[in-house]
């Protein structure tokens, strides 16, 4: 089942319920209930009621109410797009492991490339042997250069590696790859601070992009992520993965109203075409129908 048919199921519940005339106290119940499982987040989920209630005293089409509540939360859409106006680009990853940080890595140059961009990678992750071997198949396969030393070489280091190379060879996009860490750990999140600081001062005239790459299923713990990276390096979007017959939606909404972070990408699979870029408008049309 592909993702918006699996959070379409709540909300074909909810408007199911919603479209049995005058609700009782127990419908209203039932229809929290949905919302707080599709992971929306207790506020959200209040806001959204108070807007149904409103939506059925003035007898609009519940599925119309819904679209309108769920649209008018999300951030607006200018900040949502990557920041291409000089034509080059370079993205910081961030994220702990088992996101598909990456696969994700991998999915935007694939990206890049079908817009005819030059593209290299640097494999910052030093802490994984695994991580630069993988890094570096996605690399072969998709016939893109990619940066990087043995495993457990300062990552900075490798970092200055690819800032030279993208220089030299006039690159129009550099992807970041980083080690993948928990926003508790005061030395990891040190070294990324350093990384970004020198793709910030080698390539002051090159924007930059850091993107979180997130898990859409674990819920609270990519809140709590997103806030200490915001803090420590700033955060331009986010790219949600497994977005898939797995994931409950509400998610999406509840990142961008409680975080301030666009969703800029969600990723639908493990293939490398698997990356779509978010609109809101088209993911409510899928949900509801």
């Amino acid at each position: 089942m592909m993702w918006w048919g699996k959070v379409g199921k709540w909300f074909n519940q909810i408007v199911s319920i919603a479209s049995g005339g005058k609700l009782l106290d127990e419908d209203w119940e039932e229809i929290e209930a949905l919302l707080i499982q599709a992971d929306f987040g207790v506020e959200l989920v209040d806001e959204i009621m108070i807007a149904l209630r409103d939506a059925m005293k003035s007898q609009e089409d519940i599925k119309s109410a819904l679209r309108s509540v769920m649209l008018s939360k999300f951030l607006p859409d200018e900040g949502r797009k990557l920041h291409l106006s000089t034509g080059r680009l370079k993205v910081l990853f961030l994220g702990v492991n088992g996101t598909g940080k990456t696969t994700t890595v991998a999915k935007l140059a694939h990206y890049f490339k079908e817009k005819g961009k030059s593209v290299v990678l640097v494999a910052a992750d030093t802490f994984r042997a695994a991580a630069i071997e993988q890094l570096a198949e996605w690399g072969s396969w998709l016939s893109v250069p990619v940066i990087r030393q043995m495993p457990g070489s300062d990552a900075g280091a490798v970092v200055y590696d690819g800032v030279a190379s993208f220089k030299a060879r006039g690159y129009d996009i550099m992807l970041v790859d980083t080690a993948g860490r928990m926003h508790t750990k005061h030395n990891l999140m040190e070294e990324v601070g350093k990384i970004n600081k020198i793709l910030v001062n080698q390539l002051p005239d090159v924007p930059q992009e850091n993107l979180l790459v997130a898990d859409s299923t674990i819920g609270q713990n990519s809140y709590n992520q997103a806030m200490l990276f915001k803090e420590k390096v700033g955060l331009n979007g986010i790219v949600l993965t497994k977005m898939d017959g797995t994931s409950k939606g509400g998610v999406v909404l509840r990142i961008e109203k409680e975080l301030g972070v666009p969703v800029k990408f969600i990723g639908t699979g493990e293939r490398v075409e698997d990356l779509e870029e978010f609109s809101p408008e088209v993911f409510i049309d899928r949900i509801l129908g």
